[in-house]
């Protein structure tokens, strides 16, 4: 039975491009995952800054394998890096994006940062954090009805 990841991220006002840019800027590595299915960021359209990083997995050891591979920590890794360098720039000294178990954040992994999801190593826009907040849903897949 499949599972759904669900990052739901809190995106300051004039920070969503800046998020979509570092997904975009790794997108692919999740790709290669075996279990993954599908992932898609989703931007908010009626008054609200979250963001949601939606992730399908074949089922939850997926999932985990993906949170625990080299390729995952690297691209957060470097979404870290790249907010800390931002920020000791402009003499701040918080750290980057958040996520549970840094699943959503862009990264994406979202899942996808996450992470996510898909961040290989794709050069992501610098700027501090986009993402102030995150918290990580779970669902198991009862029932689907897609158009061909």
């Amino acid at each position: 039975m499949s599972v759904v990841k669900i990052n739901v991220l809190e995106v300051p006002e004039g920070k969503g491009d800046v998020l979509e840019q570092r997904f975009a800027a790794r997108a692919g590595e999740v790709d290669k995952v075996d279990g993954f299915e599908s992932f898609e960021l989703l931007r908010p359209t009626e008054g609200t800054d979250r963001y949601l990083v939606v992730t399908k997995w074949r089922d939850e050891a997926s999932f985990k394998a993906w949170m625990d591979s080299a390729a995952f920590q690297r691209g957060h890794a470097q979404s870290q890096q790249d907010s800390e360098d931002a920020e000791a720039g402009a003499g701040h000294g918080h750290g980057g994006d958040q996520g549970p178990g840094s699943h959503g954040t862009e990264d994406g992994a979202g899942a996808g940062e996450h992470g996510g999801h898909g961040h290989g190593s794709g050069e992501a826009p610098k700027g501090g954090p986009a993402a102030v907040g995150s918290e990580l849903w779970g669902f198991e897949v009862v029932l689907t009805n897609e158009s061909s």
